[in-house]
């Protein structure tokens, strides 16, 4: 199961979907353009020592994303996709998720384009909130979406009986810069 996040533009936001791939083994692939630099402090702050543990995969677009991903799966790509939005779709609890899929994020101000919300209309997805509420912060909704995906799918959970043991590199100065390589090159694949 893959993390997306379209044009993220707040570097804490980017962060935390970090440390939350950290925390469960999973790729964030990042789709340019990016509200901030890989090098922004506040991004590194809010992935605190654990980017030795992120694998980040960063896409020019998002056509190269899906090409990229793509490539993971016999499962063809638009069966895989889930596109979260404020605006409709399935609700996050009744929607069923399997291993491969790829969760899909907009920007924070905006969500995702409006083509692509129409392209995979039938993959859209949705968290449940009170009238009068606009829309979740990107962070806590990536973090939602993605253990309730893993749970729905039946993707073992992290093995971990609450007992922390440091990454053998959470004590370099490890920016997020360093960990991500590039996705558009032909022949690379997610992991």
């Amino acid at each position: 199961m893959d993390v997306v996040l379209v044009a993220p533009e707040i570097p804490h936001n980017t962060g935390c979907a970090a440390r939350l791939c950290a925390s469960t083994g999973n790729v964030l692939h990042l789709v340019e353009p990016l509200g901030f630099s890989l090098e922004d402090r506040y991004l590194k702050r809010a992935g605190l020592d654990y980017w030795p543990q992120v694998e980040i995969v960063v896409h020019q677009d998002f056509e190269r994303a899906l090409a990229h991903l793509a490539r993971a799966s016999e499962r063809p790509i638009e069966q895989r996709v889930r596109l979260f939005t404020a605006r409709g779709g399935g609700s996050l609890f009744a929607t069923k998720f399997e291993p491969d899929d790829v969760l899909v994020f907009g920007r924070e101000s905006s969500g995702l384009p409006s083509e692509l919300l129409e392209r995979f209309a039938q993959r859209r997805v949705y968290v449940p909130v009170v009238r009068g509420v606009r829309s979740l912060n990107l962070a806590n909704v990536v973090c939602l979406a993605l253990y309730t995906a893993m749970d729905r799918a039946g993707v073992p959970m992290p093995d971990n009986d609450g007992t922390y043991e440091a990454h053998p590199l959470a004590n370099e100065d490890i920016w997020p810069a360093q960990r991500a390589r590039r996705g558009d090159a032909d022949g690379e694949s997610s992991s």
